[in-house]
C-alpha cells in the first residue's frame, strides 16, 4: 500500500484521533491532502470538529468529576485555576472558544473550565462553536499551503510524496516538541 492509498484509507481516522488531543499539525496535513484531492475538505472539517468537540467535552467532564483529586495530584493547577476562574467569570464564551487556540491550555483549559461553575449547556454551545472555528481555520491553512505549494512547485508531481512526507515529519516533530514542553 503506497502513501496515497494510506491517506485515502485512514486519513479521516487519523484526523479523528489527532484532533481528540491536539490536532493542529494533523489538520494542516489533512487540509493539504484535501487540496490534492485525497480527502474531502468539508468531511475533514466535520470529523475534526466532532473529534475536537468530543475531546474537550471529555476533559471538561474530567475536571467536573475529578477536579479535587487532580488538584491534589498537580498542585500547580490551583495557581492557574484562580486565574482561569477570573477569566471565565468575565469572558465565559470567549474563554471557552479561545482555549483550544491557546498554547499550553488545549487540555488543561477544558479541565479547569470543568472545575468552574460553568454550566454544561454553556460549555457545550461554545465548545461546539470553538471546535468548528478551529477545524475550519487549520484545515483552511493546510488547504492554502497546498495551493501555495502547487503554485511554487508547478507541475512537479513527482515531489508530492516527498513534500507530504516532509510535512508529516515536521508535524510529528512539532507535536513531540509540544509534548516535551508540556511535560517540563
Amino acid at each position: 500500500m503506497n502513501l496515497l492509498e494510506l491517506i485515502a484509507s485512514y486519513g479521516y481516522a487519523a484526523v479523528a484521533v489527532g484532533c481528540l488531543l491536539e490536532g493542529e499539525a494533523v489538520l494542516l496535513l489533512a487540509g493539504f491532502a484535501a487540496h490534492r484531492g485525497y480527502l474531502d475538505f468539508a468531511a475533514v472539517i466535520a470529523v475534526a470538529s466532532v473529534a475536537g468537540f468530543a475531546g474537550d467535552l471529555f476533559f471538561f467532564w474530567l475536571g467536573r468529576r475529578h477536579g479535587p483529586s487532580l488538584i491534589a495530584r498537580w498542585p500547580a493547577l490551583l495557581r492557574h485555576r484562580e486565574k482561569v476562574d477570573g477569566w471565565i467569570a468575565r469572558y465565559r464564551a470567549a474563554v471557552i472558544i479561545a482555549v483550544r487556540f491557546t498554547y499550553g491550555f488545549r487540555i488543561a483549559g477544558p479541565v479547569m473550565i470543568g472545575m468552574s461553575s460553568t454550566p454544561l449547556s454553556a460549555f457545550v454551545l461554545f465548545n461546539a462553536i470553538g471546535a468548528l472555528l478551529w477545524a475550519t481555520l487549520f484545515t483552511g491553512l493546510g488547504w492554502f499551503f497546498g495551493e501555495a505549494a502547487q503554485r511554487v512547485l508547478g507541475h512537479m508531481h513527482h515531489l508530492e510524496k516527498w513534500l507530504a512526507l516532509g510535512i508529516f515529519s515536521a508535524g510529528l516533530i512539532f507535536a513531540a516538541f509540544r509534548w516535551w514542553r508540556a511535560r517540563r
